[in-house]
Parts: C-alpha cells; structure tokens; sequence
C-alpha cells in the first residue's frame, strides 16, 4: 500500500468518525434537553434559557408526579406487565419457531402461511374489543398478554436463527436418544441467546410502552400501567396549573412559579424512559449480534 493511498483511507475513516459523531450528538441532543428542562425552573422553560443544561435547577416536576404514590404503583403494574408478558412471548415464540424450522415438520407451509397471513390482516378494533368481552378477561392483564401473545415478525426472526443452527448438533443428540423438549432446553437454547436477548429486549419496551391496550381493556384506577397513569396525572397537573393561573395568588402562584406543563411533560418522559436505558447496555451486546445473526442469515 503507498504512502498516498493511506493517507486517502485515513481521510475516508476521518470523515466517517465525524459523521458518525455528528450522528451521536443528533440522537443524543432530544433526551439531553427534556432531561435539561425536566430540570428546570418555570421562569427559565418560558423564557427559553433552557439548551443542553438546566436552569433554576429543581426537582418539583418529579417530586409533583411521585408525591401521591399513584405513579409507584403504576410502574409496579407496568413491571409485572412487562415480566410475565415478555415471559410468555419468548416462550411462545421458541416452542412455534423451532419446530416451524425443521422440514420435516409435516404442514409447515400451510402453518407458515397462516401465520404469515396475520402480519397483512387483523381483525379490527371493535371484534377484538367484542372477543376481549366476550371472553370474561376485561379489566385483566390477561386482557393483555393473550391478544399479544406472539409476534409474528420476531417469530420469523428466531425461526431464521433456528434454520442456520449446525442441524449436526440436533442429530447427534437424537442419536444419544435426546428427545425434542430436551434437544431444545440443553443446546439450542445456550446456542440462542443472543437473538433470546434481542427478543427480549423487542418484547420488553412494546410491553413497557403498552398505551391503547391498556387504557382499552383496563378500567380500574389501581391496575393501569405507568403510559396511561403519566398522561393522566400530566393533564391533570396542567389543569391545575391553568386554574393557579387563573387565581394568580397565594399556593397557587407559588405553584405556578415552581412548575410548568413542559417541566411536567419531561419529567414524565424522563421517568418513563429511564428503567429502559438502565437495562439496555446489559444486553447490548447480544442485542446486536442477535439481530444482525436473525434477520440477515438464510
């Protein structure tokens, strides 16, 4: 290689790092001014003096969402959404795309078929609705996870994993007398794991995020998940904002200078958004390797 064509490669990598910081800063500068202004005083969200760091630095947007408890046992409902469905979702998804990846499986492409069928056809808001009711499960989480049970997409996913699996492995281990549920459990599973954890993390924020379902099929005040819960207590916080405004005298001017309805709009985004971005940099690692090996092989 000559001395010109490195310096050519070293100017290519040069501008490639520089775009790619360009990026990062991009993607990073939303989240680093909700958290500013999450942050921040009324007067200094108003006047728009908060950028990238916060002004008049409080913490009553958080303390106003937190205060009455109502928020804690939102996130409490939320995590136990978000656990047993992202539980029954990988369990689902493993037991309908393994056996759907071996050949040998008699009806595959019909099955195929009518799964596929289901990513270009739904039934519709009011038969789900009326299904949902119909089944005895309104106002249950079961509401929830059944309808949601699988998707469709990461089935295929880990059904292209499953399908470029060495199928030596399953042979051998059928010789040695290995069943099928115990072929599964000792070497396809540890041999899965990064597109497991892809999965989990796909299935992990749909249920995190879970909004129209929710606010759909779950009618009492103390089972709904941390979405429905925050827009809740964000309009009603607004509201009484407006009113203080309105009266412009003793707790409420008080309150009016301390919080406003972007500080309580970003506070919420922050606290919704936050147990994600605590759990994803453990399984960045298998998320990526899992997703690339899934979608791309086959």
């Amino acid at each position: 290689m000559t001395r010109g064509s490195t310096l050519a490669s070293r100017w290519k990598f040069g501008l490639l790092y520089i775009f790619l910081a360009f990026l990062a800063i991009l993607t990073l500068f939303p989240f680093v001014n909700v958290l500013a202004t999450s942050m921040s005083g009324s007067r200094a969200i108003s006047s728009g003096e908060v950028f990238l760091w916060p002004k008049d630095v409080t913490f009553t947007s958080f303390q106003n969402l937190i205060q009455d408890g109502q928020l804690l046992i939102a996130m409490k409902n939320t995590l136990l959404i978000t656990v047993v469905g992202t539980a029954f979702n990988l369990v689902a998804t493993i037991m309908a795309a393994y056996p759907l990846s071996r050949r040998r499986l008699k009806g595959r492409n019909l099955i195929l078929m009518v799964i596929t069928f289901t990513m270009l056809f739904g039934g519709g808001l009011i038969p789900n609705y009326i299904l949902i009711k119909s089944l005895g499960i309104m106002n249950s989480y079961w509401a929830l996870w059944l309808p949601g049970l699988l998707s469709t997409y990461n089935f295929f996913v880990m059904k292209t994993f499953f399908e470029n699996l060495p199928t030596e492995l399953e042979e051998s281990a059928s010789i040695d007398g290995a069943n099928d549920l115990l072929i599964i459990w000792r070497i396809i599973l540890p041999l899965s794991l990064p597109i497991i954890a892809a999965l989990t993390l796909f299935y992990a924020v749909g249920w995190w995020n879970s909004y129209m379902s929710v606010l759909m099929y779950i009618t009492s005040s103390g089972k709904q998940s941390l979405m429905v819960k925050l827009l809740q207590m964000i309009d009603t916080t607004s509201q009484s904002l407006l009113n203080a405004s309105a009266t412009n005298g003793g707790e409420g001017a008080t309150m009016q200078t301390l919080l406003s309805p972007e500080g309580i709009r970003a506070a919420a985004i922050i606290i919704s958004v936050a147990p994600i971005l605590f759990v994803y940099p453990f399984l960045q690692k298998y998320f990526v390797k899992g997703v690339l090996i899934g979608s791309l092989k086959g």
